[in-house]
């Protein structure tokens, strides 16, 4: 297998069992591939990893953003561990080019596939944990997200909510979302905003929040969730 030498340099870890890292580099598709070889995907580590992942996210929000609501923290926990969050930092290691890929993964552009490098990374997080404990996981992803947390914070999960809706409204319908203030109530000092949103004549969700933005930030959420529901692969 492979010489992982330069990831470890990469990921700032040098692994005590680098088996681990070698188990959290294996696709699915590989296993078949080397004869003679007792091998595992990567697919349980991605798992562990995806909660380890998680919680320190919310541990960092949590003690970083004290103005944050649960709901806020909620949503900018899911900007920051969602697939594409995931891949963009996989990408930005080099990690695709240590994937273990089957005949057929790799011709079809399996190194750079969103759920493979997403569902390694969560992986590579996972072998460090077990590895080296929670304290070196922790460094680990306050190293490789940093940037991220930064953006999200900055940004906001409206901007997110809203250029996610964009992206799948324009994909799957070729038409942008609009939105429409459906109510203003209450005095100036506490107005209560509630906003649809729309892709051709179909309402696909509404939202309200303190302010237009927040309301439409809401109404993409709702729209989103449905959207991600109705579809079939």
């Amino acid at each position: 297998m492979a010489d992982l030498r330069a990831l470890e340099q990469a990921l700032g870890v040098s692994f005590h069992d680098p088996s681990l890292l070698e188990q959290a580099l294996v696709h699915s598709s590989y296993l078949n591939e080397p004869p003679g070889l007792a091998l595992v995907s990567n697919e349980r580590l991605e798992f562990l990893g995806d909660a380890i992942l998680g919680f320190l996210v919310a541990e960092k929000l949590y003690h970083d953003h004290p103005e944050l609501s649960e709901g806020e923290m909620t949503r900018l926990r899911s900007v920051l561990v969602c697939r594409d969050t995931l891949a963009r930092v996989a990408r930005n290691l080099g990690l695709g080019q240590y994937l273990y890929l089957g005949k057929g993964e790799e011709m079809g552009g399996g190194r750079d596939k969103e759920a493979n490098l997403a569902g390694a990374l969560e992986a590579v997080l996972a072998a460090v944990f077990l590895d080296q404990g929670l304290t070196a996981a922790k460094e680990l992803v306050l190293r490789l997200f940093g940037a991220e947390f930064h953006q999200a914070v900055r940004q906001g999960v409206e901007v997110d909510y809203k250029s996610r809706l964009q992206e799948l409204s324009q994909s799957r319908y070729r038409l942008a979302p609009s939105y429409r203030l459906l109510e203003e109530v209450g005095p100036d000092h506490d107005k209560r905003f509630t906003v649809e949103v729309v892709v051709g004549d179909r309402v696909l969700g509404t939202g309200s929040g303190r302010n237009k933005k927040m309301a439409e930030a809401e109404a993409a959420r709702a729209a989103l969730e449905q959207l991600l529901g109705d579809f079939t692969p």
